[in-house]
């Protein structure tokens, strides 16, 4: 298609640049290059029209040409392009809404467009959010899958088939554009499959007597800053109550209590949980979360470093904890999409061995509820004194 729609804007024309992004993009070897290639070398009538070399494509008469970008490393070299008439957003699921927000905008020709392809993995997904939940008005959405590819091979269809009857819970991503509800290696999905299982997702309330408390992963303040996660829990005897899950991204500490205060976490009824970290100063706000927090009027505790091997620890937690923990289904699903997601990160070589957890999206709601784990002491249950009856011939009688 971006090849068909560079040919037409020459013969109309016009000149300038068509854009093929993605959001991990290290050489041209990792872009789309290949794939414009070969819908030219398919078609005679396009391979008579274009000028295609080695690090280059463009119309014959120099009119179009085609760019190929990373946006996780070049993003603001979108912004320095003129003339751009298609921006195509190839494996879009992982662009981030901060990206989003950079490069529409730069997308501005009359008649130009903004094309994106990708297989949707999670539901709160910044592209699935913008383009296919709440779509801009007058754009065209087409779900294509491989029962719409006229030219399906027999190799495929036979995969297709294995996987329908041998791994059914990977089938509706793989092969129906369904979300991902399992991912290889991931540390908790038996957790959380035995919970829903056993009733313990579903409406939990709060006790109006016991304290709230918050735990939470630091982010920070910026653009590129990791996510600011809070879990609400309350711990009723040896149960635990996962209340409410938060995730925002760079922003400050004023957008954070303004959450606990609006859903009544106020300083007289919670405390917060911090990691090592919140004492440490942020590197916008010249101010640490715990001195804010405390200034805020709530109580404080931070969790000491637990050294080399905590993420190890905090997952141990997490799993020994899971079958006594309850979720409140309704304010919870984002964090447990996050737990779900959380995963064991693999060698990309022959050994795959495993080289501790991914460093993703899921991390930092994995982060605070397994802080959450390692802070829960479990209530010491007195065992009641044995009563001795003698009788009456006892030694006293």
């Amino acid at each position: 298609m971006a090849a068909v729609r560079g040919y037409q804007l020459s013969q109309e024309g016009k000149s300038g640049v068509i854009v093929c992004g993605r959001e991990f993009m290290n050489s041209l070897d990792e872009s789309s290059m290949a794939e414009v290639k070969a819908a030219i070398a398919s078609e005679p009538w396009l391979a008579a029209n274009y000028d295609v070399g080695e690090k280059y494509i463009r119309t014959l008469d120099g009119r179009i040409s085609f760019a190929f970008i990373g946006l996780r490393h070049n993003l603001d070299s979108i912004k320095s392009k003129s003339q751009i008439h298609v921006l195509w957003v190839d494996e879009a699921e992982p662009v981030s809404e901060t990206a989003w927000i950079k490069i529409v905008p730069t997308v501005r020709e009359h008649g130009s467009e903004i094309w994106v392809t990708w297989n949707p993995e999670r539901k709160n997904s910044a592209t699935h959010k913008r383009f296919r939940e709440s779509p801009p008005s007058g754009a065209k959405i087409v779900e294509i899958n491989y029962s719409d590819n006229p030219w399906f091979p027999e190799v495929l269809e036979k995969e297709r088939q294995e996987d329908f009857v041998r791994r059914p819970d990977q089938y509706d991503h793989v092969w129906e554009g369904g979300f991902v509800t399992v991912v290889e290696g991931a540390y908790f999905a038996q957790a959380l499959s035995a919970a829903k299982a056993e009733g313990r997702i579903g409406k939990v309330a709060a006790d109006p007597l016991m304290t709230l408390r918050a735990f939470v992963d630091i982010g920070g303040t910026g653009a590129k800053a990791d996510s600011f996660t809070i879990w609400i829990v309350q711990f009723i005897g040896k149960e635990i109550r996962v209340l409410d899950y938060y995730e925002a991204q760079g922003q400050p500490i004023a957008t954070h209590l303004n959450w606990m205060r609006g859903k009544g976490y106020t300083p007289d009824r919670c405390q917060f949980w911090l990691p090592h970290d919140g004492s440490t100063q942020d590197r916008v706000f010249d101010v640490s979360y715990e001195s804010a927090l405390r200034d805020a009027g709530y109580h404080v505790t931070v969790v000491p470093n637990q050294g080399k091997g905590a993420a190890k620890m905090r997952i141990e937690a997490a799993r020994r904890l899971f079958p006594s923990i309850w979720f409140n289904a309704d304010t919870t699903e984002a964090g447990r999409d996050a737990l779900g997601w959380y995963h064991e990160k693999r060698s990309q070589d022959d050994r795959n061995i495993g080289l501790g957890p991914e460093h993703d999206w899921s991390s930092h709601g994995a982060d605070s509820f397994g802080l959450m784990c390692v802070a829960y002491e479990e209530p010491v249950t007195k065992k009641p004194r044995p009563v001795v009856n003698y009788g009456a011939g006892g030694w006293m009688g």
